[in-house]
This record gives structure tokens, C-alpha cells and sequence, in this order.
């Protein structure tokens, strides 16, 4: 019987890749670093900036004239309302408290504890009438009033006649405020400080 022997084998080695190929590894190689090395931590920084530090918002709506108008761009700052509580006269940008899937911008004029109440025209907080420049129209609700709760605000629009706010849903909890809007940078014209 004839008996069968293997043979030896000899490895082949693989060619060289030709220069097209290697230049294509080099270039997919190259968007890998970019995207991990620089697009991808720009990425979570500016997540990151957007929610704890500030974010671009556009006003929608006549509630805030004359002193801010549909389209206008502002950036609405975060920060400083984990160290403090807003402020009366901040012009703050908020969930809205009906449920609705728009976000509101209105002016804060009640603080927690005390009374706001509307008469003659103008509001009153605690008895005191309430100093408002940015107004050019007084304000309707003749003979309301509301007691703001602890850790909520009461907040109106600058445009008093044509505003849905705490007159028509009530306090808001601190907890449905965004930020404080502060910067406008849209339209060029009326860049600057937010009244």
C-alpha cells in the first residue's frame, strides 16, 4: 500500500497593502482620533454648558413688549440660581406650569410669602404699590390678589393686556424656572444687557 505523506506547507505571506488602501486606513484612522480626540469631548462640553450653565432661547409672542420681541435670541443663564433664589424684576425663562410644551419668558414680581394684589391699574405686593418702569400699559386684574407660596415666584409678562402668567395659572415653582434670561445677541441692533 502506498502510504500517504504530508506535505510541507510554506506560509504565504500577505501582500503589502497597495498605497490606495493604506491611505484610506490612514484617513478612517485620522476621523477616528478627530472624533474622539476633538469632536466628541466638544460634544459633552457643550451639553454640559447648556445644562448647568446657559442656553440659547428665541422669545416667541408680544408678552414681554416693549421691551423684548418675537424672534429675538438671548442666552438664559443657569448659574446663578443655585446660589440664589430669583429675583424680583429678573426676566426668567420657564417651563410652563400648564403643562404646555413651550417654554414661557415672563418678569418676576412676587416673591415667596408675599401678597401680590392688582388695583387701580397697578400691582401691589404685601400693600406696597410695586415700582415698574419697563410697563407702558397698567396692569388688569382689578381687585385679585394670591398669597405665593414658599419656593415659587409670581410672574408676569411686560406687555400686562396681552400675557398669560400667574394671573391666569398662578405661582410658579422655583423648581419649573430654566435660568434668568440676561444677554441679548439677536437682532445686532439690540445686542446688549436683557432690561
Amino acid at each position: 500500500m502506498d502510504e500517504i505523506t504530508p506535505q510541507s506547507i510554506e506560509p504565504i505571506e500577505p501582500a503589502a497593502a497597495p498605497p490606495v488602501q493604506r491611505r484610506a486606513r490612514g484617513l478612517v484612522s485620522g476621523a477616528l482620533r478627530d472624533l474622539f480626540g476633538t469632536i466628541l469631548p466638544a460634544v459633552v462640553i457643550a451639553l454640559l454648558i447648556h445644562a448647568f450653565l446657559a442656553q440659547a432661547t428665541r422669545v416667541y409672542g408680544q408678552s414681554m413688549e416693549p421691551n423684548l420681541h418675537t424672534n429675538e435670541r438671548l442666552v438664559v443663564e443657569k448659574l446663578s440660581y443655585r446660589f440664589h433664589g430669583p429675583r424680583r424684576g429678573d426676566i426668567v425663562v420657564l417651563h410652563d406650569p400648564t403643562g404646555g410644551p413651550e417654554l414661557l419668558i415672563k418678569r418676576v414680581v412676587g416673591l415667596p410669602g408675599e401678597r401680590v394684589a392688582m388695583s387701580d391699574g397697578r400691582v401691589y405686593i404685601d400693600g406696597t404699590p410695586l415700582e415698574e418702569p419697563y410697563l407702558a400699559q397698567p396692569t388688569l386684574g382689578q381687585g385679585r390678589s394670591w398669597l405665593v407660596p414658599p419656593l415659587s415666584v409670581f410672574v408676569m409678562g411686560d406687555n400686562r393686556g396681552a400675557s398669560r402668567d400667574s394671573r391666569v395659572f398662578g405661582s410658579v415653582p422655583m423648581e419649573q424656572i430654566i435660568g434668568r434670561a440676561a444677554f441679548r445677541y439677536w437682532p445686532p441692533e439690540g445686542v446688549g444687557v436683557v432690561p
